[in-house]
């Protein structure tokens, strides 16, 4: 049966039926018998030192250390008083019990620390997808250099292979010229010495009148010159500088957030308005599908653009809207001009809000990154070096930027940095080797951490994480010019197709779901989207500075 009460004499655990018969035992019937809970530990059993047989049950309060019944003889004729070290144990394992409720171990200690257990165990597989993804990259760098290096060895074997043609082709010559030569020199002598054919007669003549015979010389020749092969000069670090290299980052591991602990009185009376909040942030979460129409909400018109390329969001009902000769423009929503800066971007999303609130843009004259705060300070946040930055995106999850490169002789690239600007991956190559992206217009990051990239010439195109191609969209039909892309909650891609005037619906894994917004609906030219807070909609079109907001979430 359950076990309800326990006898502190005997140590044994008991059922009430247990418990009732052991106090009509009359061995057992002035035992202590408690509730469970209110049980006395027992104390290990540890046998003492000096005398091996004897357990230490007793503790000397002067000394504070446990001691054994033969021990206590010494100490006795000092005074000394001793106590029964089970009593103290069991003072000191309710003492420690109420501290252990004080500080909710149990409700909150255990339960943080289990949060941070699988948060590693998340980290670590993600350091493994990385770390993977680095392997691949670096093989199919290597491969790469494996290719350049076979075909720079063909063209020095094909030289070769001309030049020993040449030279052979001489000396082949000055061969033919010498064995002439040796028939000559045998003509002569069978002149003088053998017996002359009719045909040489008139030469025998002619040789008679002559004072002297004379005989050709030699024919010149030359030796020929060998090619030189001069060995390349190279040493692991050139090599190195062919194949990249992996570097940790300088950065200070930042620790992880822990929750702080809420009082009892907290926990255990939340008010009617969290209770609310609760139930509707809950309910938002289960019941949150696509509609079955969408709706147009409102229209909000951006002064200082003569079109709405593309879009960032901001905190406080502000946004960020950039045309295709370089103005950036913030706004209200009431249509005020907040702010108007000049730039060098054109068609590509190349301007993003943090999760601080800062506008991050891309400069691809002076190949930099630059930093607007909300007090309207300029800085330089990042230099790319001779990559032309393209489009860029920050992550309001942990801050990370992700940046679309182009370099004139070199595939295109995203590359990823952290929030502080130190860089931590770059994406160029599937596990093939093949290039991942072509011109990378407008970029954005799924909720299951997919980077997202709408390229001009090569659709759609998604890798995870680490930077492991997962799939690329190249629209329903022949023709497909993506440029706006954003995710939702739900991990929905939605992006423009400037080709047929239509934004696509796809799900996290590339399935093609609707065409969410098409000419019927009035949309023309749609160059950007995002999604707010709200989870709605909104579409930028370049022939007019208007941005529209639709519901398509219910």
């Amino acid at each position: 049966k359950n076990c309800q009460f326990y006898c502190n004499d005997c140590h044994q655990q008991m059922c009430e039926q247990g418990r009732d018969e052991h106090k009509k035992n009359k061995k057992t019937k002035n035992h202590e018998v408690v509730p469970y809970k209110q049980r006395k530990r027992r104390i290990p059993a540890e046998k003492c030192k000096i005398h091996p047989t004897k357990d230490r049950d007793l503790l000397c309060e002067q000394c504070q250390i446990p001691l054994c019944s033969k021990c206590t003889a010494t100490k006795e004729d000092r005074g000394h008083v001793f106590t029964d070290l089970e009593i103290v144990f069991a003072e000191k394992v309710s003492q420690y019990q109420e501290e252990i409720d004080k500080f909710e171990i149990r409700n909150y200690f255990e339960p943080v620390s289990q949060d941070v257990k699988k948060e590693i165990a998340g980290d670590v597989t993600e350091i493994k997808k990385i770390m993977e993804g680095i392997r691949t990259t670096m093989k199919a760098e290597a491969e790469s250099v494996k290719r350049m290096v076979d075909t720079v060895t063909l063209d020095n074997i094909e030289q070769v292979n001309k030049i020993e043609q040449s030279l052979l082709q001489t000396l082949n010559g000055q061969n033919q010229e010498i064995d002439d030569y040796i028939n000559y020199l045998n003509d002569l002598i069978q002149t003088y010495y053998g017996n002359p054919s009719p045909s040489k007669i008139e030469n025998l003549t002619l040789s008679l009148k002559s004072k002297s015979l004379k005989i050709r010389p030699v024919p010149e020749t030359s030796k020929p010159v060998p090619p030189v092969f001069t060995a390349g000069q190279h040493n692991k670090e050139d090599v190195a500088k062919l194949l990249g290299k992996i570097t940790v980052p300088n950065t200070k591991a930042e620790n992880r957030k822990i929750k702080p602990m809420q009082t009892a009185s907290t926990q255990l009376k939340p008010t009617e308005k969290q209770k609310k909040q609760v139930r509707e942030k809950s309910d938002v979460k289960q019941t949150l599908s696509l509609s079955s129409s969408v709706t147009k909400v409102r229209e909000y018109t951006v002064p200082g653009v003569n079109g709405v390329y593309h879009i960032s969001l901001g905190k406080s009902g502000r946004l960020w809207v950039s045309d295709y000769i370089g103005n950036l423009v913030q706004t209200d929503l009431k249509g005020n001009q907040l702010q108007k800066i000049q730039t060098s971007g054109r068609d590509e999303g190349y301007h993003t809000v943090t999760q601080d609130g800062d506008l991050i843009y891309t400069d691809r004259v002076n190949k930099v990154i630059n930093r607007i705060t909300p007090d309207d300070t300029i800085t330089e946040f990042i230099k790319t070096g001779d990559w032309e930055p393209l489009s860029i995106h920050s992550f309001h999850i942990n801050g990370d930027l992700l940046v679309g490169m182009i370099k004139d002789g070199e595939p295109s690239k995203v590359t990823r940095y952290n929030k502080t600007g130190t860089e931590i991956l770059n994406i160029q190559r599937d596990n093939k080797g093949q290039e991942l992206y072509s011109v990378p217009r407008s970029i954005t990051e799924n909720i299951n951490g997919d980077v997202c990239v709408s390229d001009h010439y090569s659709g759609v195109v998604v890798v995870d994480k680490p930077g492991q191609h997962r799939f690329s969209y190249t629209g329903q039909e022949s023709w497909f010019r993506p440029y706006g892309i954003c995710t939702d909650v739900l991990g929905h891609i939605l992006v423009c197709d400037t080709y047929s005037d239509t934004v696509h619906l796809l799900d996290q894994d590339g399935q093609f779901l609707s065409l969410l917004l098409t000419e019927q609906q009035g949309l023309k030219y749609p160059y950007s989207v995002c999604v707010d807070d709200e989870n709605n909609l909104w579409v930028g079109q370049y022939d007019t500075n208007t941005v529209t907001v639709y519901k398509y979430l219910q």
